[in-house]
């Protein structure tokens, strides 16, 4: 009994220990991989190590190896450049930092002049329409073009490994906040959305990258982030909590309507969904009328592992700034089976049915609608949910992630 016991209490630490990033191990192998080699780094603020420090203070002034630039992406290396604002070149202790979310977001033959090896080492949300994926994709083209070799120091998907939801993206309707093909939410790490891109020969022209993943040590498919022992370090100024990227996984795609609020400008950016005037008896009424599996108790709506709590809130900046808003705190289960951006999609169609004129005002010229055509990776979804053509938005998700997770299966490293 005292050796099972003790079998038991192994097996339990090392299943809770703190996970170990791909940063970690390399540290503690003092660089071996990149040993003698002029490196670039493509990393931002999140590029942290398991406690917490910059790994850009690991890499400079190293005798085994030369950095000699730092990549950044969107938002810039301190993650706190707003959405869409170009990023410009800067320094950061004496190194080059290169913007490819400026003039360029594929970096040049010129950038690359005299670089043996870029390592990535960045911190992504697990959601396809954000763009440090896209970044990756670009250095890894860029990479596979001038035969540069690539490391790749893996971090966990913050939504963990199991839950993946949504459709991919149409052929020909490839963009940069829908590069590559996957599902909207992929339960991928990093390391693992790089073996997929290489393996599935998504690169231009068939190439292939040269890459090696650094895996982490103490990660399983199951853990979200909460499970990881790690500290969360925004990502971007809408992204400064784990909360924010489970209400993204949701309400991002709603967001890029621009008709109602989903908290951005409050102190829960992607955790409240409503309007000054928002109807709530009347879309409860349409949910429940629309999908009669969502489970509504008084204040309370679960739907696909979504919670919806009836709320108000006041926005500071951005959409109905300085206004009180009714609707709902959006908070979520964090079951491993759960559909986040189908829940998304049904509170979008509620939405619809209880405000018909907000949709009629929508042209498919409007920036509005070309959005969420990029983000969702395709014209099907809208042009299904203007002709009320519910059930072919749900086969479509259904029968793309199912495609997609056996296409994944030979790509997973853990």
């Amino acid at each position: 009994m005292t050796k099972l016991l003790l079998i038991l209490i192994i097996v339990s630490f090392s299943v809770y220990s703190k996970t170990k990033l791909g940063i970690d191990i390399i540290i503690e192998n003092n660089f071996e991989k990149i040993k003698n080699k002029n490196v670039a780094l493509l990393t931002n603020h999140s590029g942290r190590t398991g406690d917490g420090k910059a790994n850009i203070n690991y890499f400079l002034n190293r005798k085994n190896f030369v950095l000699k630039k730092v990549l950044v992406p969107e938002h810039g290396y301190y993650s706190s450049i707003p959405a869409g604002e170009h990023v410009e070149n800067e320094k950061i202790d004496g190194v080059d930092l290169i913007s490819l979310y400026g003039k360029e977001r594929r970096p040049s033959k010129e950038i690359l002049n005299g670089i043996d090896l870029v390592v990535i080492d960045i911190q992504d949300i697990g959601v396809r329409s954000y763009t440090y994926i896209s970044t990756v994709y670009n250095v890894l083209d860029a990479c596979s073009e001038y035969n540069i070799e690539v490391i790749i120091l893996d971090r966990p998907n913050p939504l963990g490994g199991y839950i993946v939801d949504g459709n991919s993206v149409d052929e020909g309707k490839e963009n940069f906040v829908s590069l590559i093909p996957i599902s909207y939410i992929h339960g991928l790490t990093i390391g693992e959305i790089c073996l997929y891109i290489n393996g599935e020969s998504l690169l231009p022209k068939g190439r292939k990258c040269k890459l090696e993943v650094i895996k982490m040590e103490n990660w399983q498919r199951w853990m979200n982030w909460d499970d990881t022992g790690l500290n969360w370090f925004p990502t971007s100024p809408h992204i400064p909590t784990v909360e924010a990227i489970k209400g993204n996984t949701a309400l991002g795609v709603i967001g890029e309507l621009g008709f109602i609020s989903i908290g951005i400008g409050t102190t829960l950016p992607f955790q409240y969904l409503g309007s000054p005037k928002f109807n709530k008896e009347l879309f409860k009424s349409k949910l429940i009328k629309l999908f009669p599996d969502v489970v509504i108790d008084n204040d309370y709506i679960n739907i696909d592992g979504i919670e919806l709590i009836d709320s108000r809130f006041f926005p500071y900046y951005g959409m109905y700034s300085n206004k009180y808003c009714e609707g709902y705190l959006i908070k979520y289960s964090g079951k491993n089976d759960m559909k986040p951006y189908s829940a998304g999609i049904k509170l979008l169609i509620a939405l619809k049915e209880m405000m018909p004129k907000e949709f009629e005002n929508y042209h498919n010229s409007s920036k509005s609608v070309q959005m969420f055509k990029k983000v969702t990776g395709t014209d099907e979804i809208w042009n299904y949910l203007i002709n009320k053509q519910y059930n072919k938005i749900f086969d479509k998700i259904e029968n793309e992630r199912y495609n997609f997770i056996l296409k994944r299966n030979k790509y997973l490293l853990y």
